[in-house]
């Protein structure tokens, strides 16, 4: 099979984005990229204010995460942050 024949866009992974972000993140595992430490969001140091957040590694201080809110929506980087776990909701 060629590759072009499973490839998709961004919408196909609509759902899959929807159940990501529609759930508490503070409680998520994020691995550092620079330390490679992993910790819950909520217990990254976070500067900012009205125009959006930065997220910093508790052990080390590096950048995790980025958000940014402009006139166009909010933007996400999270080059600073290796992977990130998200526990599923108990049913």
């Amino acid at each position: 099979m060629e590759r072009d024949a499973l490839t998709l866009d961004g919408n196909a992974a609509a759902g899959l984005l929807g159940e990501l972000f529609a759930i508490e993140m503070t409680a998520a595992v994020a691995t550092c990229d620079a330390c490679g430490t992993s910790g819950a969001i909520g217990g990254a140091r976070v500067y900012g204010g009205e125009m959006g957040a930065i997220f910093r590694c508790a052990t080390c201080d590096a950048v995790i995460v980025r958000l940014v809110r402009t006139s166009r929506g909010i933007s996400f980087d999270a080059r600073g942050m290796r992977c990130l776990v998200v526990a599923e909701a108990s049913a």
